[in-house]
């Protein structure tokens, strides 16, 4: 289930959080509306095409107001989305099981070749972040606000930062 921590809220919150019009509702809706595109997206029966375009169209209008450029099936389980506006992420790209993406997002192609990225699991995208080229990121990698990714990244646990992206190490 995407946004997990949103379920995690009492009632009472989501409630409050839905009569106010808050923009989690909107990323789960989002959110929701894209799992269903990609149930059907697949699927060979006719009626299952309706519903893809169906679901399809009922993202696009909302992804329209948030901001949000996402194909199907680039993104893992688990996916946590914090803010709206600017996360676009190319159709090639693959986005890992519980990655966290704190928006204002580019995630494709370098426009020289058609590779994208490729995001392992876990992996804490911050706000402003662009990661281009046909490239990897490891398993639970932290990449700073702002840092333009354009080099791969194999070592697991490791935090990114600047323009363009190096890997830094803490001492203590």
């Amino acid at each position: 289930m995407d946004n997990q921590f949103f379920y995690e809220y009492t009632k009472i919150r989501r409630l409050k959080l839905w009569l106010i019009n808050d923009h989690w509702i909107y990323i789960n809706k989002y959110l929701k509306y894209l799992r269903k595109e990609e149930k059907y997206y697949k699927k060979s029966n006719w009626c299952y095409k309706l519903l893809e375009i169906y679901y399809a169209r009922k993202k696009n209008i909302l992804g329209s107001k948030l901001g949000f450029l996402i194909p199907p099936n680039s993104l893992g389980e688990n996916v946590t989305l914090w803010h709206h506006g600017s996360i676009i992420i190319n159709g090639d790209a693959q986005i890992g099981d519980g990655c966290i993406l704190h928006g204002s997002n580019c995630i494709g192609n370098n426009g020289k070749d058609l590779g994208a990225p490729k995001l392992g699991n876990n992996v804490d995208v911050g706000f402003g972040v662009v990661i281009i080229g046909d490239i990897f990121i490891a398993d639970n990698v932290k990449i700073a606000a702002g840092a333009v990714v354009t080099k791969s990244c194999y070592t697991q646990g490791a935090t990114l930062v600047g323009v363009p992206a190096r890997e830094i190490e803490f001492k203590g």
